[in-house]
């Protein structure tokens, strides 16, 4: 399904698809700065757009800049309602600790997901149904695969945070 999606631009990049199939459009930095170790800061992207109604778009972190800088977003994903029409602003943070992060501008900062939205009326009830899973929550199921056809790949080890460059 292709929607259509009016973008007012005060920017020099329209979001864009580095790929055919690719879920997410590259948003690109509207101003340079200089993230130093541990901090965060609001970037903006100089784009607005206007959602159709039944449609929402997420702002989510760029997995390269996650893996190979420690470059994440504060509130992922960040939400852009339909009527919302401010320009498109990304809460980064450096994880790093020890080093800072230049942003340049133009740079890919994170990436933009339009998807349908379904809108839920909710109900006041005394008590929920029940299901398999109940209450358990954060770390119920513990870490450990519950079948013996997710045991590890024999010879192969995780990579270390200096591997990944």
């Amino acid at each position: 399904m292709a929607e259509s999606v009016e973008v007012l631009i005060q920017a020099s990049i329209l979001p864009n698809y580095a790929h055919p199939g690719d879920a997410g459009a590259d948003l690109h930095a509207a101003e340079a700065l200089v993230l130093a170790p541990g901090t965060r800061a609001l970037v903006g992207t100089g784009v607005s757009i206007a959602l159709p109604d039944g449609f929402a778009a997420f702002v989510v972190p760029r997995s390269g800049l996650a893996v190979k800088h420690g470059i994440t977003i504060v509130n992922a994903p960040g939400t852009v309602d339909a009527g919302y029409r401010g320009e498109i602003k990304v809460a980064l943070l450096n994880t790093d600790l020890t080093e800072p992060f230049t942003i340049a501008v133009g740079d890919r900062i994170a990436q933009l997901l339009v998807m349908p939205v379904a809108r839920a009326t909710f109900i006041a009830v005394d008590r929920l149904p029940g299901s398999q899973r109940g209450e358990g929550g954060f770390g119920s199921t513990g870490v450990q695969a519950s079948t013996t056809d997710s045991a590890p790949v024999p010879g192969r080890t995780a990579p270390q945070t200096g591997d990944m460059q």
